[in-house]
């Protein structure tokens, strides 16, 4: 008799750590999910700040460069407007704008930096979103997970494939220059 309380009691500490296992992994999708919607949020606001940069920056060129100057601003209002299923479309067309700017002078409009700096975190929020997005994902593709259904609740989150443009950063006034010899200063 005293056998079969040794093996009960093992069986139920097996079980436990099973339970333990599997709350331990549903907590662990759930929370994945939470990050990537989380994520997706903060991406959607860096893309809404980009078009209404680009928007103020189409606004400041059109007396300079009426033509790009109205590109941009279609491009800009098309990405502010734009459907779910239809926004990375319109963000790569937003970023191809961008990337037809004319050439600025030495005296860029002040515009420019906003622009330079929403590209930024732009790039800094798609870069976040792809990892979550990433982790989230291989969490769905685990056995346990697939077997026990512990992604049901959760819809696959998705990539966002936007552009980055290609950017003067000399535009931004508060960006330091790096030195690229010991004896050159950086601006504060």
């Amino acid at each position: 008799m005293p056998d079969v309380w040794w093996w009960g009691a093992w069986a139920a500490v097996v079980l436990l750590l099973v339970v333990l296992y599997v709350s331990w992994l549903a907590g662990r999708v759930g929370r994945l999910h939470r990050r990537a919607e989380a994520a997706t949020a903060a991406l959607d606001a860096a893309l809404v700040r980009r078009a209404a940069a680009a928007a103020l920056l189409a606004d400041e060129l059109a007396p300079a460069a009426p033509a790009p100057a109205a590109g941009l601003s279609a491009a800009a209002r098309a990405a502010i407007e734009a459907a779910p299923d239809g926004r990375e479309a319109a963000e790569n067309d937003l970023t191809g704008a961008l990337r037809r700017l004319p050439p600025r002078g030495p005296d860029p409009v002040p515009a420019w930096a906003g622009v330079v700096t929403a590209s930024r975190r732009l790039g800094l929020a798609r870069q976040v979103h792809t990892d979550v997005v990433r982790d989230a994902l291989a969490v769905r593709r685990r056995v346990p997970v697939r077997l026990l259904g512990l992604a049901r609740r959760h819809p696959a989150p998705s990539y966002f494939d936007v552009g980055d443009p290609v950017l003067d950063e000399a535009a931004d006034p508060h960006r330091p220059t790096v030195p690229t010899r010991p004896d050159q200063a950086t601006r504060a």
